[in-house]
């Protein structure tokens, strides 16, 4: 289902496809898959989430990142989109869309990423890996593998 209009009730919304999103999430044309559950005071932007995921309360999922079926988002995780994030240009004039460089990050299936973990721009995080709860993530994660810490090392690998 493509959600194309913001949503900051102050209610449960329960959409069709047993999608469950709660209170106080804010989103932004996106697409949502059948199943996922979405907790309190997220911020979801136009984005891709897939069928059965869990996003926990806080999570904020920035414009061009996907999240593929039957991940996991942790508490309070941010998924970055900007390697260089400015407000203004060198004259002063604000940014517009053109300038600045989209580098999506992209959560593979069944992937799970821990509470307060921070994934970097252009970051994939790959099937089945774990991310652990602190972590901040600044290269890919093969299939597989967990990581922790800050900056995230490899601490288990089952390629």
């Amino acid at each position: 289902m493509k959600i194309t209009a913001a949503n900051s009730s102050g209610c449960d919304l329960q959409l069709p496809d047993d999608i469950l999103i709660r209170k106080f999430t804010v989103l932004y044309e996106c697409e949502i898959g059948a199943g996922t559950h979405i907790g309190s005071h997220c911020t979801i932007g136009r984005c891709k989430i897939g069928k059965r995921c869990k996003i926990q309360d806080g999570a904020v999922i920035c414009d061009g990142n996907v999240v593929e079926d039957e991940a996991f988002i942790g508490t309070n995780v941010t998924l970055c989109n900007d390697r260089y994030p400015r407000t203004c240009n060198d004259d002063g004039s604000m940014l517009g869309d053109g300038d600045w460089k989209l580098e999506p990050v992209t959560i593979r299936r069944r992937a799970s990423v821990g509470s307060n973990a921070v994934i970097g721009p252009g970051v994939t995080i790959g099937e089945g890996a774990i991310v652990g709860c602190g972590s901040a993530v600044f290269h890919d994660v093969l299939p597989g593998t967990t990581v922790l810490g800050n900056p995230a090392r490899t601490i288990r690998s089952l390629v």
